[in-house]
């Protein structure tokens, strides 16, 4: 069966199945701890086509985790497919250089503000890394400032305070360094410096001791929740940086090429010394990188800091790489954009006639739903006061109903959810609501 009629719920039992009888082999049956803890449990994909994902039950479900936002042009988009067809016939891994990785990356340089010089990498977590170890190299200091609420990567050194309980985090104005996982060796946290966001009094406080190498920073947060940075933030925190020999790190991976063609740093006038991108770079394809001011950058080639990866540049993910960015024109995000604001409104106006206080926030192709809010969040600790557990709620009678959205309340939008789309989720998310309201408090 592809999907089920309105008022039938979906069956995920050949799911929990495979899970259960995989879990032998692979631990947990999942090979990312983030594809855990959702309702009815993990999923067991077959293919995806569009906006839509197909399941080992044969359900047909509207897909909004979008591959965790890396999928802007749908799923299996006819470019980026031929383009990697056409690279695997002519070789997948030199150990050396070839002319497709030089392509992508004038194509990055172009597109991006800061990006005067670039190196690629495979993964978020890898690149964050290189931004980290760069800025240490740039300005011999070791003190990295980052904020509640954002992700930068799973390593020991960065997974601090990305979702702490708010009865550890410690006090609104100075917070606690709180571990994202057992294990972590608690003195990796000395090389941060933890602050709330969009506190722009916090930063220059802290700036102004002359020890930090490096504010790290998702330029719009992300992570958790869809934030707009204050007005003037984000130039502010700019300054302080110029003024104490700081550097500025855009972490992007989310933003990247969801915010537009030139990420959250065009859209908002602040070009960063640093940036660090993947996700919907390379439309699902495993391409990151790290952009910035050339005599930054150019360390790595002469400055002695080292970066290195196997699979860095790889010519398939290269091509994959082209073959999205060649559909991610100036058309394309406005466009799409019309399907997901159109969406953000639909969602709002059902949430609101069902009864349930919500916060409906973000951007066209990647926004946030955060239930039991009075106004927008603007930081880490005023999103965490929301109620999860409503939401939760909601996010399984939409699963049930043929809608797929991630439990922590991010919608990503790709190009493939035009308005016939759009009106089947609203179908849904209305019946949903109605089906949640009265159990939310």
């Amino acid at each position: 069966m592809e999907g089920s009629p309105m008022g039938e719920k979906l069956n995920f039992d050949r799911s929990a199945k495979v899970i259960a009888e995989n879990s032998r082999f692979v631990a947990g049956g999942v090979n990312s701890n983030f594809r855990l803890g959702m309702q009815p449990g993990p999923l067991v994909f077959e293919r995806g086509e569009g906006p839509y994902l197909f399941d080992v039950d044969g359900n047909r479900l509207i897909d909004y985790y979008c591959g965790m936002g890396a999928m802007v042009l749908g799923h299996n988009p006819l470019g980026v497919r031929q383009a990697v067809k056409d690279q695997v016939d002519r070789g997948i891994l030199f150990a050396g250089q070839a002319p497709i990785e030089f392509e992508a990356a004038r194509i990055i340089c172009e597109r991006i503000p800061s990006a005067e010089r670039i190196r690629f990498g495979s993964s978020g977590s890898e690149v964050a890394q290189a931004a980290m170890r760069l800025a240490r190299a740039a300005t011999g200091r070791r003190t990295i400032v980052k904020f509640e609420g954002h992700y930068h990567g799973w390593f020991d050194n960065i997974l601090w305070s990305t979702a702490p309980a708010l009865d550890v985090a410690g006090p609104e104005g100075a917070p606690t360094a709180v571990g994202g996982s057992k294990g972590q060796d608690p003195s990796e946290a000395a090389g941060l410096s933890i602050l709330g966001w969009n506190d722009l009094a916090a930063v220059e406080a802290r700036l102004a001791k002359g020890d930090v190498a490096a504010v790290f920073m998702e330029a719009a947060m992300c992570n958790q929740g869809a934030i707009s940075p204050a007005p003037g933030y984000l130039e502010g925190v700019q300054a302080a940086c110029r003024k104490h020999g700081t550097l500025l790190i855009f972490d992007e991976v989310i933003t990247g090429f969801r915010l537009g063609q030139g990420g959250a740093q065009k859209l908002f006038g602040v070009t960063p010394d640093i940036s660090i991108f993947a996700k919907a770079i390379a439309n699902g394809f495993p391409v990151a990188a790290i952009a910035g001011r050339a005599d930054l950058i150019d360390m790595f080639a002469t400055g002695g800091v080292l970066h290195g990866g196997t699979f860095n540049a790889q010519p398939v993910a290269m091509a994959a790489m082209i073959g999205t960015q060649q559909g991610l024109t100036g058309e394309h995000h406005e466009r799409t954009s019309v399907f997901g604001d159109r969406l953000q409104a639909g969602i709002r106006d059902i949430l609101k006639e069902a009864g349930i206080k919500a916060q409906v926030t973000g951007f066209p192709l990647m926004f946030h739903v955060a239930f039991g809010l009075e106004a927008p969040a603007r930081n880490y600790r005023e999103m965490a006061r929301s109620d999860k557990k409503g939401y939760s709620l909601f996010a399984l009678a939409l699963l049930q109903r043929g809608v797929r959205v991630l439990e922590r309340g991010a919608w990503f939008v790709s190009s493939e959810h035009k308005d016939d789309v759009v009106d089947a989720t609203l179908e849904v998310v209305r019946d949903a609501a109605r089906e949640v309201a009265p159990k939310i408090g």
